[in-house]
């Protein structure tokens, strides 16, 4: 009577499968927190370059629309002087 079993099934396989499972669930909510942290700084900085965008100082000092940056305050690129 009753001698089949009386121990305990092996369930390792089972905790090592849930352990991994929890693993990768932990590594891709933080892979998303970090995606959704930079696409923020993204949409932040478009909204904050929208605002300011006009305001900000151009190179108007240095270039000229027809040679571009200045070597030097009063030299042009292309000319030797």
């Amino acid at each position: 009577m009753g001698g089949f079993g009386g121990g305990k099934p092996d369930t390792s396989a089972a905790e090592e499968s849930l352990r991994l499972q929890r693993e990768e669930t932990k590594r891709a909510r933080a892979a998303a927190e970090e995606e959704k942290r930079t696409l923020a700084e993204q949409t932040s900085a478009q909204q904050r370059a929208r605002r300011i965008g006009g305001k900000r100082m151009l190179l108007s000092s240095r270039v000229t629309p027809e040679t571009g940056l200045d070597e030097e305050e009063n030299k042009m690129l292309g000319t030797k002087a």
